[in-house]
């Protein structure tokens, strides 16, 4: 499958990230909420955790993938991590995501995974990964 939306994806990020200054990328509103180097870093797990999603999906059906995305943030202290660090970790698991992604069979798009932390439900493997972009996108809004 062709996914260079996600590679344009990473590219107009990279652009806009580097008008960002680092206090901007420290910022908190609040000490509950994310700053955008937080945010970040939430979707570097993120992309961790999919990346497992999309390779054990291939051979491993309805495994159950998850993982707690508050305790990821602060156990990874995302927020004392240099930004330029935190923004070189994202772009090179995205780029890793596209080259996983690009060699999934077209068959193994309908195996299935359980990304849920209550009761099991399976999602097929095309469906997590236009979730994942769609996750993506919606959190890059708020940087």
């Amino acid at each position: 499958m062709n996914y260079q939306i996600l590679k344009n994806i990473v590219d107009a990020e990279l652009q806009r990230f580097e008008t960002i200054s680092e206090e901007e990328w420290a910022y908190k509103i609040s000490s509950e909420k994310w700053s955008k180097k937080e945010i970040l870093g939430h979707l570097c797990d993120s992309a961790l955790t999919n990346i497992r999603r999309f390779v054990v999906t291939q051979y491993k059906e309805n495994d159950n993938i998850v993982y707690d995305q508050d305790f990821w943030v602060k156990a990874q202290n995302y927020q004392n991590v240099p930004f330029s660090e935190v923004i070189g970790l994202w772009k090179s698991l995205n780029l890793q995501i596209v080259h996983t992604v690009e060699n999934i069979p077209d068959e193994a798009l309908q195996r299935t995974c359980d990304t849920t932390k209550t009761v099991p439900q399976a999602f097929t493997l095309e469906y997590i990964i236009q979730d994942y972009i769609d996750h993506l996108q919606y959190h890059l809004k708020a940087i």
